[in-house]
């Protein structure tokens, strides 16, 4: 959830009927737990750095993660 007045993000998973929010790593990067290799840099986000925010989302893709969730959608 993007709060754009208050200049926040956050980003939620559901567990056992919870939502709990996800923080960032040490490098400032959310990243999903449904759909790996979806990875957004939230302060990139907060200051509209596009150029930023796509290089992390790069990175995330090129992960061995990802790749082989792409391929279990394949299988489906």
């Amino acid at each position: 959830m993007w709060r754009v007045y208050d200049q926040q993000f956050d980003w939620f998973r559901l567990q056992e009927g919870e939502y709990i929010q996800l923080e960032p790593n040490e490098n400032g990067i959310i990243c999903s737990e449904t759909f790996p290799g979806l990875w957004l840099q939230e302060s990139a986000l907060l200051a509209g750095d596009l150029a930023k925010v796509l290089e992390i989302v790069q990175q995330g893709i090129a992960t061995a993660e990802h790749q082989m969730f792409v391929e279990s959608l394949s299988r489906e």
